[in-house]
């Protein structure tokens, strides 16, 4: 049994709910209440299911889970942290994953120190260079106590300075490769140039030290000094202790101002950060000038919910958001560019249950040019910033004339899909009814279209007319079972999840989503997996194992466990897989249609006025028992 298993069953979720002050009462098997998540008095829409340990409210926020998902709501928590809660709580014992050994340990330490002396070398040289020194103060507006605060440097001009200062210092030209300092040379340049093996990886930039959260050295971001030079912005290749996505810079110094504020700010440059602190905005932060990445708003989430991403207007604009809403990820991970993926962020701020918002910069101005003109300015801009929602719409619809009806389907379709990705019931027919009014149309005819447009998109076939279908039943307990089953098989072979999603594309139904799973641990594995298939810099496992989180460590080997004699990818395996899920959807969405039925029955004897609302909720999940028994008949049918 594993750490999370052993949680869970020592743990009654009834009693852990109750005393977290919902009153619950019996309802057959089950416990009914009202929902502690959202305001509503009138209906107990909130069910408890002790058999299967998991909650799910049938009102207005829509969420469920198991003990783990209840607390992380509940007190704001993320996932590692509810299990430590639940664990004290349990009497279970947490054996931690030591990711460093101590000789790794060791060696982990020594590039830092090896790092901490870069910032040295790079600072005196910058003070011995008057022209570098009087562009920071005079161009970027930087004070002397500023450029020293936050260690700016110079790296010369040369190949061998670094590379000669530090070996001369007893470090080793290995040390200096693995800790991002020196570049190697492919061996046949090497050989064709007869050059030597490494070379310093910056030189005539601006050095920028680079620290994690807690203040540790690890590595640099470098700007140019000549215009003719390129990339704009260089950063340390990764090494053990540097990991563009899981780091921002500035947070180390901005963590206490954001509590503070209870509000992050994410720019674009490392030098925009510098000079906002320098003016008294100590709540910013700035990625790696790639694309912003769940782990880096997992670490602002520790301190608020509310980020704000401050966007030039190319990125902010219409151009940027197109390109964000086509998901261009080429286009979104250059360096030196934050990208805007509107999909992607409205995702993590569902998964993260965060407040994004977007402020659009004006005139074409950097943030540092902002308060050089007006302090006051990039108040009044991070207090102006939107929804991301509501900023899609105004960009899209910026200069457009939104009296042409070709206009007006064009931005519905971008819009709408959207607001469809919202989990909040609230929030879609706000934004739904936002559009509308910009578009000048009636409501009906906004979700006429939608329709239409899913209709096109299913391509329906005859063969799913017949209403009669078998009735696979998933039974309560082998669910579990039948979870760890699927999530191993697509942990072991992540590539599957394209073609289960084109197969349930092809069925009417919606991709595979972390929903799909009952358990905690379960969902986040899949996001894993998800994200892993999503991104194109590193191969599948090895991206997964470097972005599982260190509470999934145990469960991820067990599953790999339980799959190891996995028979060869083929279409029979992967109708396995896809009946298997189908049977899943099944199984939660019959048990949602029975509570539906009681609390219409449950409503109906106190008088109440929702009946409507839980009559057309039961009928919405029959169509989808209806769609997922078609689709497993024509599975059946192919075997």
């Amino acid at each position: 049994m594993s750490t999370i298993d052993e949680i869970k069953s020592r743990i009654d979720i009834v009693d852990l709910i109750s005393e977290a002050g919902v009153k619950l009462r019996h309802a057959g098997k089950n416990y009914t209440g009202f929902c502690p998540f959202h305001d509503n008095k009138r209906t107990p829409a909130f069910v408890v299911w002790p058999e299967t340990g998991t909650w799910r409210c049938f009102g207005a926020c829509n969420e469920g889970g198991d003990i783990f998902k209840f607390v992380m709501k509940r007190e704001n928590l993320d996932f590692k942290e509810a299990l430590n809660k639940l664990a004290a709580r349990a009497g279970v014992e947490i054996q931690e994953y030591q990711r460093e050994t101590p000789q790794l340990k060791e060696a982990y330490e020594n590039l830092r120190k090896l790092l901490e002396d870069a910032v040295v070398f790079y600072l005196s040289h910058l003070f011995n260079n008057k022209e570098i020194l009087n562009y920071l103060r005079e161009k970027r507006g930087l004070t002397e106590a500023t450029i020293e605060t936050f260690g700016l440097g110079y790296a010369p001009v040369g190949y061998d300075n670094a590379l000669k200062h530090f070996t001369q210092r007893g470090y080793s030209e290995q040390d200096l490769i693995d800790s991002g300092l020196l570049t190697v040379r492919d061996s046949e340049s090497q050989i064709l140039s007869l050059q030597p093996r490494s070379y310093d990886k910056f030189r005539n930039r601006i050095m920028i030290p680079i620290r994690d959260e807690n203040g540790k050295m690890a590595g640099f971001g470098a700007r140019i000094v000549d215009p003719n030079d390129v990339p704009k912005f260089l950063n340390s290749h990764e090494t053990p202790i540097f990991t563009k996505g899981k780091i921002l810079y500035g947070l180390d110094r901005a963590r206490k101002p954001i509590r503070a504020a209870d509000q992050a700010v994410i720019v674009e440059g490392y030098l925009d950060v510098i000079a906002l602190h320098q003016a008294g905005y100590e709540n910013v932060v700035s990625p790696m000038g790639t694309a912003l990445t769940e782990d880096q708003l997992r670490l602002l989430k520790r301190s608020t919910r509310r980020i704000v991403l401050a966007l030039d207007p190319d990125v902010a604009g219409q151009k940027g958001v197109l390109r964000g809403l086509d998901a261009a990820r080429s286009a979104m991970d250059r360096e030196g560019e934050l990208g805007f993926d509107a999909r992607g962020l409205l995702k993590n701020e569902a998964r993260l249950q965060a407040d994004l918002r977007v402020a659009a910069l004006p005139d074409d101005l950097d943030p540092d040019e902002i308060v050089a003109r007006d302090k006051e300015e990039w108040l009044r801009i991070i207090e102006g910033a939107k929804p991301i929602v509501t900023h899609v719409m105004d960009s899209l619809a910026a200069g457009q004339d939104l009296n042409d009806a070709k206009v007006k389907n064009q931005i519905a379709a971008q819009v709408l899909p959207l607001i469809e990705d919202l989990p909040n019931a609230m929030e879609r027919d706000t934004y739904r009814q936002a559009l509308a009014r910009m578009l000048r149309v009636n409501e009906s005819s906004l979700m006429a279209s939608q329709v239409q447009g899913r209709v096109v998109r299913r391509k329906p076939r005859a063969a799913e007319q017949n209403p009669k279908a078998e009735m696979p039943i998933v039974a309560v307990n082998p669910r579990l079972k039948i979870e760890s089953y699927c999530l191993g098989v697509l942990f072991r072979k992540p590539e599957l999840l394209y073609l289960l999603d084109r197969k349930l594309q092809e069925f009417g139904l919606s991709q595979l989503a972390a929903e799909d799973f009952e358990y905690t641990d379960h969902q986040l594995l899949f996001g894993v997996v998800r994200l892993a298939v999503q991104q194109d810099e590193k191969e599948h496992q090895n991206y997964m194992m470097s972005h599982l989180p260190e509470t999934m460590t145990a469960l991820s080997q067990d599953l790999l466990r339980q799959t190891e004699k996995l028979e060869p990818v083929d279409d029979r395996l992967l109708e396995e897989l896809l009946a298997r899920f189908l049977d899943l959807r099944r199984a939660h969405a019959m048990v949602n249609v029975d509570q539906l039925r009681f609390l219409q029955e449950d409503e109906q004897q106190q008088g109440g006025t929702n009946i409507k609302i839980y009559q057309e909720q039961a009928i919405q999940f029959t169509r989808l028992l209806h769609s997922l028994d078609q689709a497993k008949r024509r599975i059946s049918s192919r075997r």
